[in-house]
Protein backbone atom coordinates (compact mmCIF):
# COMPACT_ATOMS: atom_id res chain seq x y z
CA UNK A 1 0.00 0.00 0.00
CA UNK A 2 1.41 3.38 -0.95
CA UNK A 3 2.27 5.67 1.92
CA UNK A 4 3.47 9.21 2.41
CA UNK A 5 5.51 10.73 5.21
CA UNK A 6 4.06 13.78 6.93
CA UNK A 7 5.69 15.95 9.53
CA UNK A 8 4.28 15.65 12.99
CA UNK A 9 5.16 16.57 16.53
CA UNK A 10 8.50 15.05 17.23
CA UNK A 11 8.93 13.17 13.98
CA UNK A 12 7.23 11.93 10.87
CA UNK A 13 4.17 9.83 10.39
CA UNK A 14 3.38 7.69 7.37
CA UNK A 15 -0.16 8.05 6.04
CA UNK A 16 -1.90 5.55 3.81
CA UNK A 17 -3.63 6.27 0.50
CA UNK A 18 -7.05 5.77 2.10
CA UNK A 19 -6.26 8.26 4.85
CA UNK A 20 -5.17 10.86 2.32
CA UNK A 21 -8.34 10.23 0.35
CA UNK A 22 -10.44 10.69 3.47
CA UNK A 23 -8.65 13.83 4.67
CA UNK A 24 -8.59 15.46 1.21
CA UNK A 25 -5.72 17.79 2.09
CA UNK A 26 -4.31 18.06 -1.44
CA UNK A 27 -1.80 15.22 -1.12
CA UNK A 28 -2.56 13.99 -4.66
CA UNK A 29 -1.05 16.36 -7.20
CA UNK A 30 -3.64 15.88 -9.94
CA UNK A 31 -3.54 19.37 -11.44
CA UNK A 32 0.25 19.60 -11.28
CA UNK A 33 0.59 16.41 -13.34
CA UNK A 34 -2.10 17.38 -15.84
CA UNK A 35 0.19 16.93 -18.83
CA UNK A 36 0.27 13.16 -18.35
CA UNK A 37 -3.54 13.09 -18.07
CA UNK A 38 -3.85 15.08 -21.29
CA UNK A 39 -1.57 12.64 -23.11
CA UNK A 40 -3.30 9.52 -21.74
CA UNK A 41 -6.84 10.68 -22.36
CA UNK A 42 -5.86 12.16 -25.73
CA UNK A 43 -4.48 8.83 -26.88
CA UNK A 44 -7.66 7.10 -25.70
CA UNK A 45 -9.80 9.55 -27.67
CA UNK A 46 -7.66 9.05 -30.80
CA UNK A 47 -8.01 5.26 -30.50
CA UNK A 48 -11.78 5.58 -30.12
CA UNK A 49 -12.05 7.95 -33.10
CA UNK A 50 -9.97 5.55 -35.20
CA UNK A 51 -12.17 2.63 -34.17
CA UNK A 52 -15.32 4.52 -35.15
CA UNK A 53 -13.82 5.64 -38.45
CA UNK A 54 -12.12 2.40 -39.51
CA UNK A 55 -14.04 -0.43 -37.88
CA UNK A 56 -17.42 1.28 -37.55
CA UNK A 57 -20.34 0.26 -35.38
CA UNK A 58 -22.03 -3.11 -35.14
CA UNK A 59 -25.52 -1.79 -35.85
CA UNK A 60 -28.40 -3.91 -34.72
CA UNK A 61 -31.34 -5.06 -36.77
CA UNK A 62 -33.35 -2.02 -35.68
CA UNK A 63 -30.94 0.24 -37.59
CA UNK A 64 -30.14 -1.88 -40.63
CA UNK A 65 -33.39 -3.76 -40.98
CA UNK A 66 -33.82 -7.52 -41.22
CA UNK A 67 -35.89 -10.47 -40.10
CA UNK A 68 -36.57 -11.54 -36.54
CA UNK A 69 -37.79 -15.03 -35.56
CA UNK A 70 -38.79 -16.33 -32.15
CA UNK A 71 -38.74 -19.95 -31.01
CA UNK A 72 -39.95 -21.24 -27.61
CA UNK A 73 -37.02 -22.32 -25.42
CA UNK A 74 -38.71 -25.69 -24.63
CA UNK A 75 -39.30 -28.48 -27.14
CA UNK A 76 -40.66 -32.00 -27.11
CA UNK A 77 -37.23 -33.36 -26.17
CA UNK A 78 -36.64 -30.75 -23.42
CA UNK A 79 -34.95 -27.31 -23.25
CA UNK A 80 -33.72 -25.82 -26.52
CA UNK A 81 -30.31 -24.08 -26.56
CA UNK A 82 -29.13 -21.26 -28.77
CA UNK A 83 -26.53 -23.55 -30.34
CA UNK A 84 -29.28 -25.93 -31.49
CA UNK A 85 -31.15 -23.02 -33.05
CA UNK A 86 -28.03 -21.82 -34.85
CA UNK A 87 -27.38 -25.33 -36.19
CA UNK A 88 -30.94 -25.62 -37.51
CA UNK A 89 -30.72 -22.16 -39.09
CA UNK A 90 -27.46 -23.12 -40.81
CA UNK A 91 -29.02 -26.35 -42.13
CA UNK A 92 -31.84 -24.31 -43.65
CA UNK A 93 -29.89 -21.46 -45.31
CA UNK A 94 -26.26 -22.57 -45.27
CA UNK A 95 -25.05 -19.89 -42.80
CA UNK A 96 -25.61 -19.00 -39.19
CA UNK A 97 -27.87 -16.21 -37.98
CA UNK A 98 -26.36 -12.91 -36.84
CA UNK A 99 -27.60 -13.35 -33.27
CA UNK A 100 -29.53 -15.95 -31.31
CA UNK A 101 -30.14 -15.08 -27.67
CA UNK A 102 -32.31 -16.35 -24.85
CA UNK A 103 -34.87 -13.81 -23.59
CA UNK A 104 -37.65 -13.91 -21.02
CA UNK A 105 -38.01 -15.77 -17.73
CA UNK A 106 -39.07 -19.23 -16.56
CA UNK A 107 -41.82 -20.73 -18.74
CA UNK A 108 -41.96 -17.65 -20.97
CA UNK A 109 -38.41 -17.98 -22.23
CA UNK A 110 -37.90 -17.79 -25.97
CA UNK A 111 -34.92 -17.76 -28.29
CA UNK A 112 -34.79 -14.66 -30.45
CA UNK A 113 -33.10 -14.94 -33.84
CA UNK A 114 -31.97 -11.86 -35.72
CA UNK A 115 -30.66 -12.01 -39.25
CA UNK A 116 -30.55 -10.03 -42.48
CA UNK A 117 -33.75 -9.56 -44.46
CA UNK A 118 -35.07 -12.90 -45.73
CA UNK A 119 -37.49 -13.61 -48.54
CA UNK A 120 -40.82 -15.28 -47.73
CA UNK A 121 -39.48 -18.55 -49.14
CA UNK A 122 -36.40 -18.38 -46.91
CA UNK A 123 -38.49 -17.60 -43.85
CA UNK A 124 -40.73 -20.57 -44.58
CA UNK A 125 -37.71 -22.84 -45.01
CA UNK A 126 -36.18 -21.71 -41.69
CA UNK A 127 -39.43 -22.16 -39.76
CA UNK A 128 -39.96 -25.62 -41.19
CA UNK A 129 -36.40 -26.71 -40.34
CA UNK A 130 -36.66 -25.32 -36.80
CA UNK A 131 -39.89 -27.24 -36.20
CA UNK A 132 -38.63 -30.49 -37.69
CA UNK A 133 -35.42 -30.54 -35.65
CA UNK A 134 -36.49 -28.93 -32.35
CA UNK A 135 -40.25 -29.61 -32.05
CA UNK A 136 -40.98 -26.41 -30.04
CA UNK A 137 -44.04 -26.50 -27.79
CA UNK A 138 -46.93 -24.16 -28.50
CA UNK A 139 -49.38 -22.49 -26.14
CA UNK A 140 -51.29 -25.78 -25.68
CA UNK A 141 -48.15 -27.58 -24.56
CA UNK A 142 -47.88 -29.61 -27.77
CA UNK A 143 -45.38 -29.29 -30.63
CA UNK A 144 -46.78 -26.84 -33.18
CA UNK A 145 -45.35 -25.10 -36.30
CA UNK A 146 -47.20 -21.95 -35.22
CA UNK A 147 -44.92 -21.73 -32.18
CA UNK A 148 -42.19 -20.34 -34.47
CA UNK A 149 -43.07 -16.71 -35.27
CA UNK A 150 -41.40 -14.20 -37.57
CA UNK A 151 -41.50 -10.45 -38.19
CA UNK A 152 -39.81 -8.04 -40.57
CA UNK A 153 -37.94 -5.12 -39.02
CA UNK A 154 -37.37 -1.89 -40.95
CA UNK A 155 -34.24 0.18 -40.44
CA UNK A 156 -36.33 3.34 -40.62
CA UNK A 157 -37.40 3.03 -36.99
CA UNK A 158 -33.81 2.90 -35.75
CA UNK A 159 -32.95 5.92 -37.89
CA UNK A 160 -35.80 7.89 -36.36
CA UNK A 161 -34.60 6.97 -32.88
CA UNK A 162 -31.12 8.21 -33.79
CA UNK A 163 -32.43 11.52 -35.14
CA UNK A 164 -34.48 12.14 -32.03
CA UNK A 165 -31.50 11.25 -29.85
CA UNK A 166 -29.23 13.69 -31.70
CA UNK A 167 -31.85 16.41 -31.35
CA UNK A 168 -32.14 15.73 -27.63
CA UNK A 169 -28.34 15.80 -27.34
CA UNK A 170 -28.15 19.19 -29.05
CA UNK A 171 -30.84 20.72 -26.82
CA UNK A 172 -29.15 19.26 -23.76
CA UNK A 173 -25.77 20.74 -24.63
CA UNK A 174 -27.26 24.19 -25.26
CA UNK A 175 -29.11 24.21 -21.94
CA UNK A 176 -26.04 22.96 -20.10
CA UNK A 177 -23.88 25.69 -21.63
CA UNK A 178 -26.33 28.40 -20.59
CA UNK A 179 -26.63 27.01 -17.06
CA UNK A 180 -22.88 26.71 -16.50
CA UNK A 181 -22.16 30.13 -17.98
CA UNK A 182 -24.61 31.80 -15.57
CA UNK A 183 -24.00 29.69 -12.48
CA UNK A 184 -20.22 29.46 -12.80
CA UNK A 185 -18.28 31.26 -15.52
CA UNK A 186 -17.28 31.00 -19.14
CA UNK A 187 -14.20 28.81 -18.76
CA UNK A 188 -15.95 26.38 -16.44
CA UNK A 189 -18.67 25.90 -19.06
CA UNK A 190 -16.06 25.28 -21.77
CA UNK A 191 -14.12 22.77 -19.65
CA UNK A 192 -17.32 20.90 -18.69
CA UNK A 193 -18.42 20.63 -22.33
CA UNK A 194 -15.01 19.29 -23.38
CA UNK A 195 -15.21 16.65 -20.63
CA UNK A 196 -18.75 15.80 -21.75
CA UNK A 197 -17.60 15.40 -25.34
CA UNK A 198 -14.78 13.14 -24.12
CA UNK A 199 -17.30 10.86 -22.39
CA UNK A 200 -19.45 10.51 -25.50
CA UNK A 201 -16.47 9.78 -27.78
CA UNK A 202 -14.93 7.23 -25.39
CA UNK A 203 -18.21 5.39 -24.82
CA UNK A 204 -19.05 5.25 -28.53
CA UNK A 205 -15.47 4.37 -29.44
CA UNK A 206 -15.31 1.44 -27.03
CA UNK A 207 -18.55 0.11 -28.50
CA UNK A 208 -16.99 0.24 -31.96
CA UNK A 209 -13.65 -1.17 -30.78
CA UNK A 210 -15.07 -4.15 -28.86
CA UNK A 211 -17.88 -4.76 -31.34
CA UNK A 212 -20.90 -4.46 -29.03
CA UNK A 213 -24.18 -4.34 -30.90
CA UNK A 214 -25.71 -0.86 -31.12
CA UNK A 215 -29.46 -0.87 -30.48
CA UNK A 216 -32.02 1.84 -29.64
CA UNK A 217 -31.44 0.94 -25.99
CA UNK A 218 -27.77 1.80 -26.47
CA UNK A 219 -28.66 5.24 -27.81
CA UNK A 220 -31.01 5.89 -24.89
CA UNK A 221 -28.39 4.75 -22.41
CA UNK A 222 -25.83 7.06 -23.98
CA UNK A 223 -28.07 10.04 -23.27
CA UNK A 224 -28.53 9.05 -19.64
CA UNK A 225 -24.79 9.07 -18.89
CA UNK A 226 -24.49 12.74 -19.89
CA UNK A 227 -26.38 13.87 -16.82
CA UNK A 228 -24.23 11.77 -14.50
CA UNK A 229 -21.00 13.05 -16.05
CA UNK A 230 -22.16 16.65 -15.77
CA UNK A 231 -23.27 16.17 -12.16
CA UNK A 232 -19.83 14.99 -11.06
CA UNK A 233 -18.14 17.88 -12.89
CA UNK A 234 -20.45 20.45 -11.31
CA UNK A 235 -19.66 19.09 -7.83
CA UNK A 236 -15.92 19.56 -8.40
CA UNK A 237 -16.35 23.01 -9.98
CA UNK A 238 -18.52 24.19 -7.11
CA UNK A 239 -15.69 23.36 -4.70
CA UNK A 240 -13.18 25.10 -6.98
CA UNK A 241 -15.38 28.19 -6.96
CA UNK A 242 -15.52 28.11 -3.16
CA UNK A 243 -11.74 27.69 -2.76
CA UNK A 244 -10.87 30.48 -5.22
CA UNK A 245 -13.28 33.13 -3.94
CA UNK A 246 -11.23 36.31 -3.31
CA UNK A 247 -8.04 34.54 -4.34
CA UNK A 248 -6.52 37.52 -6.19
CA UNK A 249 -6.18 39.42 -2.91
CA UNK A 250 -4.43 36.57 -1.11
CA UNK A 251 -0.97 35.03 -1.30
CA UNK A 252 -1.55 31.77 0.57
CA UNK A 253 -1.93 29.59 -2.56
CA UNK A 254 -2.16 30.02 -6.33
CA UNK A 255 -5.14 29.15 -8.53
CA UNK A 256 -3.72 25.75 -9.61
CA UNK A 257 -3.09 24.84 -5.97
CA UNK A 258 -6.58 25.90 -4.90
CA UNK A 259 -8.12 23.92 -7.76
CA UNK A 260 -6.02 20.85 -6.90
CA UNK A 261 -7.16 21.12 -3.28
CA UNK A 262 -10.77 21.22 -4.48
CA UNK A 263 -10.27 18.04 -6.51
CA UNK A 264 -8.75 16.29 -3.49
CA UNK A 265 -11.58 17.46 -1.23
CA UNK A 266 -14.21 16.05 -3.61
CA UNK A 267 -12.26 12.97 -4.68
CA UNK A 268 -13.65 10.72 -1.96
CA UNK A 269 -17.15 11.98 -2.66
CA UNK A 270 -16.78 11.28 -6.37
CA UNK A 271 -15.59 7.74 -5.68
CA UNK A 272 -18.42 7.03 -3.24
CA UNK A 273 -21.05 8.51 -5.57
CA UNK A 274 -19.72 6.53 -8.51
CA UNK A 275 -19.64 3.25 -6.62
CA UNK A 276 -23.19 3.75 -5.34
CA UNK A 277 -24.41 4.70 -8.82
CA UNK A 278 -22.66 1.76 -10.47
CA UNK A 279 -24.06 -0.87 -8.09
CA UNK A 280 -27.61 -0.84 -9.55
CA UNK A 281 -26.17 -0.69 -13.07
CA UNK A 282 -24.05 -3.78 -12.42
CA UNK A 283 -27.09 -5.45 -10.85
CA UNK A 284 -29.14 -4.59 -13.92
CA UNK A 285 -26.43 -6.03 -16.14
CA UNK A 286 -26.07 -9.26 -14.16
CA UNK A 287 -29.70 -9.94 -13.30
CA UNK A 288 -31.37 -8.47 -16.34
CA UNK A 289 -28.98 -9.69 -19.00
CA UNK A 290 -27.41 -12.91 -17.70
CA UNK A 291 -30.06 -14.32 -15.40
CA UNK A 292 -33.23 -13.12 -17.12
CA UNK A 293 -31.75 -13.02 -20.60
CA UNK A 294 -33.29 -9.66 -21.56
CA UNK A 295 -31.14 -8.16 -24.28
CA UNK A 296 -32.63 -4.68 -23.91
CA UNK A 297 -31.52 -4.49 -20.28
CA UNK A 298 -28.06 -5.69 -21.23
CA UNK A 299 -27.63 -2.99 -23.86
CA UNK A 300 -28.92 -0.28 -21.52
CA UNK A 301 -26.75 -1.33 -18.57
CA UNK A 302 -23.62 -1.84 -20.63
CA UNK A 303 -23.54 1.66 -22.08
CA UNK A 304 -24.30 3.17 -18.67
CA UNK A 305 -21.47 1.21 -17.06
CA UNK A 306 -18.91 2.42 -19.61
CA UNK A 307 -20.22 5.99 -19.65
CA UNK A 308 -20.27 6.42 -15.87
CA UNK A 309 -16.69 5.28 -15.50
CA UNK A 310 -15.62 7.63 -18.30
CA UNK A 311 -17.55 10.48 -16.66
CA UNK A 312 -15.78 10.08 -13.32
CA UNK A 313 -12.36 9.97 -14.98
CA UNK A 314 -13.02 13.07 -17.10
CA UNK A 315 -14.43 15.17 -14.23
CA UNK A 316 -11.32 14.53 -12.11
CA UNK A 317 -8.45 14.26 -14.58
CA UNK A 318 -9.67 16.44 -17.46
CA UNK A 319 -12.25 19.08 -16.55
CA UNK A 320 -10.42 20.74 -13.64
CA UNK A 321 -6.93 20.67 -15.25
CA UNK A 322 -8.43 22.27 -18.38
CA UNK A 323 -10.06 24.94 -16.23
CA UNK A 324 -6.70 25.72 -14.60
CA UNK A 325 -5.00 26.13 -17.98
CA UNK A 326 -7.77 28.43 -19.18
CA UNK A 327 -7.66 30.59 -16.04
CA UNK A 328 -3.87 30.84 -15.93
CA UNK A 329 -3.91 32.56 -19.31
CA UNK A 330 -5.22 35.61 -17.43
CA UNK A 331 -2.44 38.01 -16.41
CA UNK A 332 -4.08 38.67 -13.03
CA UNK A 333 -3.75 35.04 -11.97
CA UNK A 334 -0.19 34.89 -13.27
CA UNK A 335 0.77 37.90 -11.12
CA UNK A 336 -0.99 36.40 -8.10
CA UNK A 337 0.94 33.15 -8.57
CA UNK A 338 4.20 35.16 -8.74
CA UNK A 339 3.33 36.85 -5.43
CA UNK A 340 2.72 33.45 -3.85
CA UNK A 341 6.13 32.22 -4.98
CA UNK A 342 7.80 35.41 -3.74
CA UNK A 343 6.20 35.13 -0.31
CA UNK A 344 7.28 31.51 0.02
CA UNK A 345 10.82 32.34 -1.08
CA UNK A 346 11.03 35.03 1.61
CA UNK A 347 9.70 32.68 4.26
CA UNK A 348 12.16 29.95 3.26
CA UNK A 349 15.09 32.37 3.27
CA UNK A 350 14.10 33.79 6.63
CA UNK A 351 13.80 30.34 8.15
CA UNK A 352 17.21 29.32 6.75
CA UNK A 353 18.82 32.55 7.96
CA UNK A 354 19.70 33.63 4.44
CA UNK A 355 19.28 37.07 2.89
CA UNK A 356 15.70 37.78 1.95
CA UNK A 357 15.33 37.93 -1.85
CA UNK A 358 14.37 41.24 -3.39
CA UNK A 359 10.95 41.93 -4.81
CA UNK A 360 10.55 40.95 -8.45
CA UNK A 361 11.30 43.78 -10.83
CA UNK A 362 8.35 45.66 -12.26
CA UNK A 363 7.60 45.91 -15.90
CA UNK A 364 8.91 48.95 -17.80
CA UNK A 365 5.65 50.96 -17.79
CA UNK A 366 5.19 50.27 -14.06
CA UNK A 367 8.77 51.33 -13.31
CA UNK A 368 8.30 54.59 -15.19
CA UNK A 369 5.10 55.29 -13.34
CA UNK A 370 6.72 54.50 -9.98
CA UNK A 371 9.71 56.67 -10.83
CA UNK A 372 7.55 59.61 -11.83
CA UNK A 373 5.60 59.43 -8.58
CA UNK A 374 8.78 59.36 -6.45
CA UNK A 375 10.51 62.45 -7.98
CA UNK A 376 11.21 65.19 -5.41
CA UNK A 377 12.58 68.72 -5.63
CA UNK A 378 15.82 67.81 -3.86
CA UNK A 379 18.77 68.89 -6.10
CA UNK A 380 21.57 66.52 -6.86
CA UNK A 381 24.27 66.66 -4.22
CA UNK A 382 21.98 68.10 -1.56
CA UNK A 383 20.89 66.26 1.52
CA UNK A 384 17.22 65.53 1.88
CA UNK A 385 17.00 67.39 5.20
CA UNK A 386 18.48 70.61 3.75
CA UNK A 387 16.06 73.17 2.42
CA UNK A 388 16.13 73.65 -1.28
CA UNK A 389 16.89 76.87 -3.14
CA UNK A 390 13.24 77.86 -3.20
CA UNK A 391 12.89 77.52 0.58
CA UNK A 392 15.99 79.79 1.22
CA UNK A 393 15.02 82.53 -1.19
CA UNK A 394 14.01 85.84 0.46
CA UNK A 395 11.94 88.64 -0.98
CA UNK A 396 13.89 91.44 -2.62
CA UNK A 397 14.95 94.23 -0.33
CA UNK A 398 14.82 92.17 2.79
CA UNK A 399 17.82 91.03 4.73
CA UNK A 400 18.08 87.78 6.50
CA UNK A 401 20.33 89.28 9.20
CA UNK A 402 18.92 90.73 12.43
CA UNK A 403 18.37 94.53 12.43
CA UNK A 404 19.77 95.03 15.88
CA UNK A 405 16.53 96.31 17.27
CA UNK A 406 15.34 94.77 20.43
CA UNK A 407 11.93 93.41 20.75
CA UNK A 408 9.72 94.86 23.33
Amino acid sequence: MATQSTAGDGGTRRTSVFERLYIGNGAFDIVGKRLRWYVSLGLLVLVCLAAMGIKGFNLGIDFEGGTKLQVPAVGAQGPISTDQVQDAFQDALGHRAETAQLVGTAGNQTIQIRTESLTPAQVSEVKETLFDQLKPLGAAGQPSPAAVSDSAVSGTWGGEITQQALLALGVFLVLVTVFLAFYFEKWMAVAALIALLHDVIVTAGLYALIGFEVTPSTVIGLLTILGFSLYDTVVVFDKVKENTRGLLGLTRRSYPEAANLAVNQTLMRSINTSVIALLPVVGLLVVGAWLLGVGVLRDLALVQLIGMIAGVVSSIFLATPLLVDFKMRDRKYQQQAAKVRQRRAKAAAKEAGEPVPDEPQQDAPERELAGASSVTSVPVGKKSDEPGPQSRRRPAGKSSRPTGKKRR
